[in-house]
């Protein structure tokens, strides 16, 4: 069996401390929505691209615009230490709507 990491114990190691609040690592289920090969990507591989997890969260893959965009939140969001704001197309989320569970 794969071993599985978890993002706090990961950091603990190379810090010497862990981040609370930080959600396990998970296998990939899924992806959702379409390939970036169906959307046209001519490298296949540096494209965003949405999964779900088989613990029921969400990986994404994007563009981290963390240092552009923290400073334009609302009043009531914020970002922890080891979270980033990720942008991805529309396109992308469109395509993974038919994808995305009711609940």
């Amino acid at each position: 069996m794969p071993m599985r990491y978890n993002y706090a114990v990961r950091e603990e190691l190379t810090t010497g401390s862990p981040i609370t609040g930080a959600l396990p690592a998970s296998p990939i289920l899924r992806r959702l929505g379409s390939s970036p090969r169906a959307r046209g990507s001519a490298t296949e591989c540096t494209c965003p691209d949405l999964f779900e997890l088989a613990d029921g969260n969400f990986a994404v893959i994007g563009t981290d615009r963390t240092d552009e965009l923290r400073h334009h939140l609302p009043e009531d969001a914020g970002v922890a230490q080891y979270e980033r704001i990720v942008v991805v197309s529309r396109e992308t989320l469109v395509a993974a709507r038919k994808d995305l569970p009711f609940s």
